[in-house]
């Protein structure tokens, strides 16, 4: 068993343990590797007798938001109702130990909902056929899939409520670590936007971008681990999102007349991979009709640099071919996304972990480093917990 190995199975030790004098950590990405590793940090170096923790913790997120479980929606003016689309991860499931204490708390809160979804094949069809759907399993309660309600985003939003000691910069780009001049001083790092302004000094430095991101930061730094950084390969997707009115106006294979019962579809013999439909989820009925397709990995990586209007249109005929809609029962809201580092390469080798670079200081983590899932990220965000915890 390697270090980090260890490490990754060792209990973290007590706030009793730990240096007095408080570390300043860096987490580049607030994403929910991001936040799991602010969660756990935390809580490792809590202290029970003082409010001063033992680590100071600043997130760095180029973005408006954090959690990554990206949601998109749009209000109907005559109801006020939405459409919505789960465009990221559509659910999550536990399997370890640590991961379902750690979400027992949103269980019980209802936060987190087990989705317990009839899934179908669906193999598109002529016009003139009926669409073939065929009974493929029901997700239960032993293998549960859980989503964040009311939206997928509210999981990541809860998270960083919660963080007490952790202050998270919002629409801040840090820049490369090697283009600005020293990187260290006294053992420290300082970090700097893109705009050349400092952003302090740090004793640890966690990055938590997908890798490709992860080696423009890196790059030319000193690294220890950077030719490992684009080991794992990632793959492209793209989501297309559909809203409809009213249930009246849906196209039979998703009115579910004369149909076996179905919440989600995987698709056959098509460019699109799976279907998922929104307002069936737990706690999403008051939504208006709305329905999200994940496009397959592979093409998705072959068209990553296409016009996104070319790939809405192709997106959009495959759907039509696989749902069989007509001009009375077609979508009013049509939406596309393209995530360019959506999927994890599993190969027959054993996945990464996290890298570390001790003697800077220095961890690349995220769900890429292991299977590339939301579980993933929570156990990459351990082992970024225990090598800073067993060094100090």
């Amino acid at each position: 068993m390697s270090e980090i190995d260890q490490l990754h199975h060792a209990e973290l030790p007590t706030s009793a343990d730990l240096n007095e004098t408080p570390l300043k950590i860096a987490i580049i990405g607030g994403g929910l590797s991001g936040l799991f590793t602010a969660t756990l940090l935390e809580q490792a170096f809590a202290k029970q007798s003082d409010a001063t923790p033992n680590a100071q913790i600043t997130i760095f997120e180029k973005s408006r938001s954090v959690g990554r479980l990206a949601t998109r929606y749009r209000t109907d003016d005559k109801t006020g109702k939405n459409w919505q689309c789960s465009f990221g991860a559509q659910f999550f499931t536990a399997k370890g130990e640590s991961f379902n204490t750690f979400i027992a708390d949103g269980i019980t809160s209802g936060l987190l909902q087990p989705w317990l979804a009839d899934v179908v094949t669906l193999t598109p069809t002529d016009i003139d056929e009926p669409v073939k759907i065929e009974t493929k399993e029901q997700w239960d309660h032993k293998h549960a899939r859980y989503v964040s309600t009311p939206k997928m985003t509210s999981w990541g939003r809860e998270l960083a409520d919660k963080l007490q000691h952790t202050t998270i910069q919002f629409t801040t780009r840090v820049a490369p670590l090697a283009q600005y001049g020293r990187l260290q001083t006294n053992t420290q790092t300082e970090l700097f936007d893109d705009n050349g302004e400092s952003l302090g000094h740090f004793d640890w430095v966690i990055c938590t971008a997908p890798n490709a991101q992860a080696i423009e930061l890196m790059a030319d730094s000193g690294f220890a681990e950077c030719a490992k950084i684009m080991q794992p390969k990632m793959l492209a997707c793209y989501t297309l999102m559909l809203g409809w009115d009213a249930t009246q106006s849906l196209p039979d294979a998703l009115a579910q007349q004369a149909l076996p019962k179905w919440d989600v579809a995987y698709i056959q013999d098509s460019i699109l991979d799976r279907l998922f439909i929104e307002h069936q989820k737990p706690n999403h009925d008051q939504l208006l009709p709305s329905v999200t397709i994940h496009a397959s990995n592979e093409w998705s990586e072959q068209h990553v640099d296409e016009e996104i209007d070319s790939i809405k249109a192709q997106l959009l005929a495959a759907a039509q071919q696989a749902l069989h809609w007509n001009m009375q029962t077609a979508p009013s809201q049509v939406d596309c996304h393209r995530w360019r580092y959506a999927s994890t390469v599993i190969d027959d080798k054993k996945p990464l972990g996290v890298l570390l670079d001790i003697d800077h200081q220095w961890i690349v983590s995220g769900d890429w480093c292991d299977r590339g899932n939301i579980e993933s990220a929570y156990q990459m965000a351990e082992e970024v917990v225990a090598a800073i915890v067993h060094k100090h």
